[in-house]
């Protein structure tokens, strides 16, 4: 699809994305670095990285990728600093990187738990703490005050409860309190704009495949408000705006883009069964109101 942003918008500005060789992080890279940006890609699978950063130079896109797991504080050091020294800057930094897997709860260990929270949560932070002196300095063609975004993938399980998932809640909960939290202390000191983002379910990449089988999705008519499956593309829009000078005034946000799935519940009446009850409840309403007595003024 056609973006609906210039080329150039993020022409000059230099990301680093964690999880950006694969799925929706590789789509994400791919379309800020279209829209101008260098690209910096953290992974631990040196074969993913190594592809990613192919099928992003045979675009056009000046990228180069490292190994490192955002678990690490030592490789999320190195890796920023790796990153500043390649490019000159760092402007923009995306946390995609995610641990996710099905568990009802009475059978996930602690381990297991603590896994997901610290590739998630814990992850997250070590990278923004890392990147914050490159972000808050700036570089080359950028002020000292700053200026720099961050972005958090999130997800939306945690607005309500979410089945098998408790260990992927909790951390997309503290996911989303960090982005709050360092919008607003970072944003006041440093004019860094933290923002997020909150998937629904994308077609087409390892994480959906992995948690709702085909019969699950082919029934997604039956529960989504927009009737369809979301695409990679449009995660990487939402990003694109909120890095670009379109999100210029956004700081804090975690933006849900599901098709409304959030808002969404289980149908329990149908349509026509509604609006014959509805007329039912207005007959009687007014068959009432003719036996009330008028009211004396």
């Amino acid at each position: 699809m056609e973006s609906p942003f210039k080329g150039d918008c993020l022409k000059g500005k230099v990301a680093l994305l964690t999880g950006g060789g694969s799925g929706i992080g590789l789509e994400i890279s791919t379309q800020l670095g279209k829209h101008g940006a260098s690209i910096a890609i953290m992974g631990r699978r040196k074969q993913v990285i190594d592809s990613a950063v192919f099928a992003l130079s045979s675009l056009g896109i000046s990228a180069v990728g490292f190994e490192g797991d955002v678990r690490k504080q030592e490789d999320a050091k190195r890796v920023v600093e790796s990153t500043y020294n390649h490019f000159g800057r760092i402007d923009i930094l995306v946390n995609a990187a995610a641990g996710n897997f099905l568990a009802a709860a009475e059978d996930l260990s602690p381990n297991g738990f603590r896994t997901v929270l610290d590739i998630d949560s814990v992850g997250t932070f070590t990278m923004c703490h890392e990147a914050l002196k490159y972000l808050k300095t700036g570089g080359v063609g950028r002020t000292s005050s700053g200026g720099g975004v961050i972005i958090n993938i999130s997800a939306t399980l945690h607005y309500t409860a979410s089945w098998y998932q408790v260990h992927v809640s909790a951390a997309k909960a503290a996911v989303d309190a960090t982005t709050r939290n360092l919008a607003l202390e970072w944003g006041t000191d440093y004019d860094i704009r933290v923002n997020g983002i909150a998937p629904g379910p994308i077609g087409d990449t390892p994480g959906m495949s992995k948690l709702a089988p085909d019969e699950i999705q082919s029934k997604a008519n039956d529960y989504m408000p927009l009737y369809k499956l979301g695409e990679k593309w449009d995660i990487a829009m939402a990003a694109v705006y909120l890095a670009s000078d379109a999100g210029k005034y956004v700081n804090g946000a975690v933006l849900p883009v599901d098709g409304g799935l959030w808002l969404s519940r289980p149908r329990h009446l149908l349509k026509d069964a509604v609006k014959q009850l509805s007329r039912v409840v207005e007959k009687k309403s007014r068959s009432a109101a003719v036996g009330l007595p008028k009211s004396k003024l």
